[in-house]
């Protein structure tokens, strides 16, 4: 390519020349507005937002009271702490376990000590806890006994001679003379008695709720099952779903097994049929099977 022919490429028309000078003019003003010029929009203001910032340090100040609250603890029985409540006390995750394991065994704390003993918990947290710690009232006679058991000078109310009964005829005067068993829990033994028609072990003691290990040892020197009672059973095979979820060693649950397993196999024979059924309750056997007719 020969100089000639490069002029050539710079050979422009009136008409071009004058739209590439007005095409620089015009980036030139384009570049001094960038330079000189604010396009940042206006702010505006608004009385309604000056208000809401008024008030966001109020807002934030009640956020903050909110954050550091601390929820009111009210008196409650530490036997039945749930995993909930055991985060919100400060508990940790094992320890709440160790109470949980504690109860299944069916075994109750009685003082703080014994909490602490069970679950491990540190001593700081004892001691912010343990005010709110409400023991049942048989506890609490039991540790006024013991505080004045060695007072030669003081008087007892005695109770009357127990004469070893059989526990289904008991009234509730003779469970009262059973110490640690006052007027609401012989109340409950007896309810749990008229619901079921009769007792058939002296294990059943270990169902009613609030009798701890040292009572059930209690009622089981001073009562016995002498006659297996007579009282209306449970028709297995015919009894209706609502009639099995009412039995107290039932729930819904399981008697909706136990007529789905009825309908698909027929008549249950035997108790041994019962406890091939998901969710039974295998250690109760023998005593469910004296309430159950097949």
């Amino acid at each position: 390519m020969d100089y000639k022919t490069i002029l050539t490429y710079f050979k422009f028309t009136r008409e071009q020349r004058t739209g590439i000078f007005l095409l620089f003019v015009i980036i030139v003003v384009l570049q001094l507005l960038y330079f000189f010029v604010d396009f940042n929009a206006a702010i505006k203001n608004y009385p309604e937002k000056k208000k809401w910032l008024s008030l966001q340090s109020q807002i934030d100040s009640m956020k903050t009271d909110n954050s550091k609250a601390i929820s009111k603890i009210y008196p409650f029985n530490p036997n039945f702490i749930t995993d909930y409540k055991g985060y919100k006390l400060g508990m940790s995750v094992q320890e709440i376990d160790r109470l949980l394991a504690f109860r299944k065994e069916n075994k109750y704390v009685n003082s703080s000590e014994e909490f602490q003993n069970v679950t491990k918990v540190s001593d700081s947290l004892l001691n912010a806890i343990a005010p709110f710690f409400k023991f049942p009232d048989w506890v609490k006679n039991k540790k006024e006994f013991k505080a004045y058991v060695n007072d030669p000078g003081q008087a007892y109310a005695k109770k009357g001679k127990i004469v070893l009964i059989d526990i289904n005829l008991a009234t509730k005067e003779d469970l009262m003379k059973i110490y640690g068993i006052g007027e609401a829990i012989s109340v409950r033994i007896l309810k749990q008695k008229e619901s079921l028609g009769a007792f058939v072990s002296m294990e059943q003691m270990k169902d009613v709720w609030g009798l701890s290990p040292e009572v059930v040892e209690n009622l089981n020197t001073h009562f016995k099952i002498s006659v297996l009672p007579n009282f209306k059973k449970i028709d297995i095979n015919n009894a209706s779903l609502r009639e099995l979820s009412q039995f107290c060693y039932f729930r819904y649950a399981l008697a909706k097994e136990i007529v789905t397993y009825r309908s698909m196999t027929g008549d249950i024979k035997n108790i041994e049929d019962l406890i091939k059924i998901k969710g039974f309750p295998v250690d109760k056997a023998n005593i469910i099977g004296l309430y159950l007719s097949f």
